[in-house]
């Protein structure tokens, strides 16, 4: 995390927008693990690591006026922005605070359901996190995650070299940034350390082909993240350059697919009062 405030891909408008869109492609999956968990009308939830609040607004709507969702997120900019777009929406079910996750200041035993969308990758301090929410959590209550469980399992079909140029320069950039691209290898024996017992583990795999909407998701990703790179001095302006050539070729061609990167979700329960409990 940077000094500033701002997660390793930025707050800026261009991400902003990358965020609703990646919202939106993935938003199945959210819905899906939602209902399972058994979200509804009247529960508490606690959005942590909201962003600028599009699984907020949704989690809003699912909890109904006798529920209640609070979001935090550590980016000023972030929350400025969801509580805006709260006020203009009329949404008056929604709590929002700016917050170290690492560090949650959230009640003990004052919700029923945590969610946290590719976040723990991006910490430092994943345990900590895992720790305030499992605190914040009533006896029974669930932490639902869904994160990046081997980042580097992604690629692009036809291969090409400047692909793997960017793909060694984000490992790069993540590492150096404190997280970790593999987290989810390491979160059950996480929640069962903090007493959350695993009721599911499953796995998520997408395919995007240049026709469908999902590829929309690399090629915001990468028009963003390219760039920044650069800046950062991991990547030369000759390989931004050819990458953009590369992708462009891909976009273009019917028999290309890009294979994201492997994530899981996974349903943690407090079982006991106390949250550090085996």
């Amino acid at each position: 995390m940077t000094q500033s405030n701002e997660y390793v891909l930025g707050t800026n408008d261009a991400e902003l927008v990358r965020l609703g869109l990646q919202h939106r492609l993935w938003s199945r999956e959210a819905f899906d693990l939602w209902e399972r968990a058994g979200i509804g009308p009247g529960a508490r939830v606690l959005d942590v690591g909201c962003g600028p609040g599009h699984a907020t607004f949704d989690l809003a709507q699912l909890v109904t006026h006798a529920g209640r969702v609070v979001a935090v997120d550590e980016s000023d900019r972030f929350i400025r922005y969801l509580t805006a777009q709260a006020e203009v929406r009329g949404v008056i079910n929604v709590e929002a605070s700016v917050q170290d996750v690492q560090g949650l200041q959230v009640p003990e035993r004052s919700v029923d359901f945590a969610y946290a969308r590719w976040l723990l990758c991006f910490t430092p301090r994943p345990d900590d996190v895992v720790a305030g929410v499992a605190r914040a959590l009533k006896p029974g209550g669930r932490f639902l995650v869904q994160d990046y469980t081997h980042w580097q399992a992604l690629f692009l079909s036809p291969p090409g070299e400047a692909f793997h140029e960017v793909m060694r320069a984000t490992d790069r950039a993540w590492r150096e940034s404190g997280g970790d691209s593999e987290i989810g290898r390491r979160l059950p024996a996480m929640f069962e350390r903090n007493g959350l017992r695993v009721e599911s583990i499953r796995p998520l795999q997408r395919i995007a082909r240049p026709d469908e909407p999902l590829w929309q998701w690399p090629t915001s990703f990468f028009s963003n993240w390219v760039p920044a790179l650069v800046a950062r001095g991991l990547l030369t302006p000759g390989v931004h350059e050819a990458f953009m050539k590369e992708w462009d070729v891909r976009s273009r061609d019917e028999n290309a697919f890009f294979w994201t990167p492997s994530m899981l979700e996974i349903i943690g329960r407090r079982e006991t009062g106390d949250p550090h409990a085996a």
